[in-house]
C-alpha cells in the first residue's frame, strides 16, 4: 500500500539525509517543503529523489495545510514526518507488513513516540508513551490550525495504534535547542492568550476525537491554562519529575525535565505576563492583533 511521506524543512542539513534513507525503506514518495533554507538541505532532498518545494514560513500548520492542498499527493495514504526523525526497525517492517491489510472503515493510524535528549530516552515523567496520529488516508485528514501543539483530524472513520516507535532525535546543540524554544514560546504564548481573550477563533476539533491527545489538550486548555502564572510551571515540573518519576531518566532527563517541563513553561509564562503589560489595558481585539504584528511579527 503507497504511503506518501510529508516533511517540513528549514536548514536540516544535519538530519535530513538520515531521514530521508531511514524513509525509503517504506515508500519512495517523499514529499519535503522547504521554508528556503540557506544550508544544502534541498540539494540533500533532491538527492534522494523527494519532490522539493518551497513557499514562505508562517507557522508550522498553515505549511503543512499548503502541502496537503497543493503538492498533488495521490498515494492512498499520507505519513507526517519531522526531519530529525526516524522510524525503528520494527516499525518499517510493521508498516511493510500491516498496511495492505488496514480495514476500510480505519482512516488514520497512531504511532508511539520515543523521545531522545542528548542521546537519552526519556522514558518517565509522562512522557512516553506519546502517542500521535502519524498516518492516514488521503483526503480525510487535515492538520490544526493553531500556532502551537498543532496535531491531525481526519474527518471520518476510526483509528488504531501500531505497536512500534518513531523515534525522535534531535542531534544539534543546547544553544540551538534554547533558541527554538524561545520560539515556541512566542507561539504558545499567542494560544494562551487566546484562551483569555478569545481574539482568533481556534481549531478545536481535537477535543472533539478520542486518545492521549484530547486528553492532554483539555488538561492545558481547561486546566493548566486557569492556574496562576506564577504557580503552574512550578506544579507542572513537580507533577512530572516528582509524581511521574522523571527522576528516573538520569542527569540528561533532569535537564529535559527541567528545561522543557520548568524554564520553558516559565518562559512562556513570563511572554504572557509581559505582552499583557504592553496591552496598557487596551485588550480589544484590534489592539492585541496589532500589537502582535508589531512586536512579534505575527499575522492572524
Amino acid at each position: 500500500m503507497k504511503i506518501a511521506i510529508v516533511i517540513l524543512t528549514f536548514n536540516e542539513s544535519l538530519h535530513l539525509a538520515r531521514c530521508l534513507e531511514n524513509l525509503r525503506q517504506v515508500t519512495e514518495e517523499l514529499y519535503v517543503i522547504d521554508a528556503f533554507s540557506t544550508d544544502d538541505t534541498v540539494a540533500i532532498a533532491t538527492a534522494y529523489g523527494a519532490k522539493v518545494f518551497q513557499r514562505k514560513w508562517v507557522n508550522y500548520a498553515d505549511q503543512f495545510q499548503w502541502a496537503l492542498e497543493h503538492c498533488g499527493i495521490e498515494t492512498p495514504w499520507i505519513m507526517r514526518m519531522d526531519a530529525d526523525e526516524y522510524l525503528e526497525p520494527a516499525l518499517i517492517r510493521e508498516i511493510q507488513q500491516r498496511m495492505a491489510g488496514i480495514p476500510p472503515a480505519v482512516t488514520g493510524i497512531y504511532i508511539r513516540r520515543k523521545v531522545l535528549f542528548k542521546g537519552k530516552w526519556i522514558r518517565f515523567g509522562g512522557f512516553y508513551p506519546h502517542t500521535l496520529l502519524r498516518i492516514w488516508r488521503n483526503g480525510i485528514g487535515s492538520i490544526e490550525q493553531r500556532w502551537m501543539d498543532e496535531h491531525i483530524i481526519v474527518s471520518e472513520g476510526t483509528t488504531l495504534l501500531f505497536k512500534e516507535h518513531i523515534v525522535d532525535d534531535n542531534l544539534n546543540s543546547i544553544h540551538w535547542w534554547v533558541n527554538k524554544h524561545n520560539n515556541y514560546a512566542i507561539r504558545e504564548m499567542v494560544d494562551l492568550l487566546n484562551i483569555r481573550y478569545g481574539f482568533w477563533q481556534t481549531d478545536q476539533r481535537l477535543l472533539k476525537a478520542n486518545g492521549q491527545a484530547k486528553r492532554k489538550r483539555f488538561l492545558k486548555e481547561k486546566v493548566y491554562a486557569a492556574m496562576s502564572p506564577g504557580m503552574r510551571a512550578s506544579l507542572y515540573f513537580l507533577f512530572r519529575y516528582i509524581l511521574r518519576y522523571g527522576f528516573l531518566d538520569g542527569y540528561k532527563g533532569f535537564l529535559f525535565h527541567f528545561m522543557q517541563g520548568y524554564w520553558y513553561r516559565l518562559l512562556v509564562d513570563v511572554n504572557v505576563q509581559e505582552f499583557q503589560q504592553k496591552l496598557h489595558g487596551q485588550e480589544t481585539k484590534e489592539d492585541i492583533m496589532a500589537l502582535l504584528k508589531a512586536d512579534y511579527n505575527i499575522h492572524i
